[in-house]
């Protein structure tokens, strides 16, 4: 092999080498990526969950209000309603950072 053959083996093998070290460094941020995404995933299913049982005390406080027609009681369960939808709104915020 002449001295340029060997100098442009030499270029090429350095350059794969570099391409090898990219390419893992890729695959470790794919499986970044995919710890968070599973991550987000939990969270998710945690604040849809958290939703479904508001929900379900929404409904009991509007049944109760149906049923009650004191008008301290109605103005009680409407401030425990803003602070059900004000961490419906938080718990959707964190899952939009």
């Amino acid at each position: 092999m002449t001295g340029d053959q060997e100098r442009v083996l030499a270029v090429f093998e350095v350059r794969v080498r570099d391409l090898i070290d990219i390419c893992e460094k890729q695959k470790q941020r794919i499986d970044e990526l995919v710890r968070s995404l599973e991550s987000k995933d939990k969270e998710l299913e945690q604040a849809m969950q958290t939703i479904k049982e508001l929900k379900a005390r929404y409904d009991s406080m509007l049944t109760a209000r149906i049923v009650s027609f004191d008008e301290k009681e109605v103005k009680s369960a409407k401030m425990r309603l803003s602070g059900l939808v004000r961490e419906v709104d938080k718990c959707i915020a964190l899952l939009n950072e």
